[in-house]
């Protein structure tokens, strides 16, 4: 099992993020998963990468939105009276707060084909924390984590923008499975168990990407030597 960075501010993973706003036959992903989940067409919806505790759709909302009332607002709360509409402020996350995507999935060796394939297990958008939105210290977390095989009817039916030809029609599905995008391996499972690389790497960035890279060899070299005799 490996997880992996789609970092969204990468020419290569644009797709992911495009278009930031509905079209006629287009929806970014992050609208297409928080649309589906709240309209219950995806139920394996997640805290983590653990798939042991289910969301519920309250617990969804505290993360898509925030209510807060301005300085000017707490006056008419001191009094018990009703805070005027003007003094109330709605803070939504919208498809440009997502900054990452996160999957994790697992590689195995197809005995009757001969080769090793890959298999996507989990999503889930990485996007700024509402709590902290608009602040000069903003911070992300992973909104929710999706049971992938769940969701794949409605990814099937939901097609990304082709730069190349926007008349051809590819699905979410099609591209997450083909793994048409550009990833960052963060965590893998070996020996130590299921551990991100700067647990085990520690302050140093460009030892961390070489380990990834070295993970990624290892998969490729793991189909290679099954060959050799």
């Amino acid at each position: 099992k490996v997880w992996e960075r789609i970092p969204l501010n990468e020419r290569s993973n644009s797709v992911y993020y495009y278009p930031v706003q509905e079209t006629l036959d287009r929806k970014p992903l992050f609208e297409i998963l928080k649309e589906a989940i709240l309209n219950k067409d995806i139920t394996e919806v997640y805290y983590d990468d653990t798939f042991r505790t289910k969301m519920d759709l309250k617990e969804l909302d505290k993360r898509f939105y925030r209510i807060d009332t301005a300085i000017a607002g707490y006056d008419y709360v001191n009094l018990g009276e009703k805070v005027p509409d003007e003094y109330i402020y709605e803070t939504v996350l919208t498809p440009r707060d997502v900054k990452e995507y996160r999957i994790m999935g697992s590689w195995y060796f197809d005995r009757n084909s001969g080769e090793m394939k890959y298999r996507l297990l989990g999503i889930a958008p990485v996007v700024t924390d509402i709590n902290t939105k608009g602040r000069e210290d903003e911070q992300t977390r992973d909104l929710f984590w999706v049971f992938f095989p769940g969701a794949r009817q409605v990814l099937y039916e939901n097609y990304a923008y082709n730069e190349r030809n926007p008349a051809q029609k590819v699905s979410f599905d099609f591209l997450l499975n083909s793994r048409k995008f550009n990833g960052v391996i963060y965590k893998t499972e070996n020996e130590l168990g299921a551990v991100e690389i700067e647990e085990y790497v520690r302050e140093n960035a460009m030892e961390q990407l070489l380990e990834a890279e070295r993970i990624k060899e290892s998969i490729r070299n793991f189909e290679d030597d099954l060959w050799n005799y």
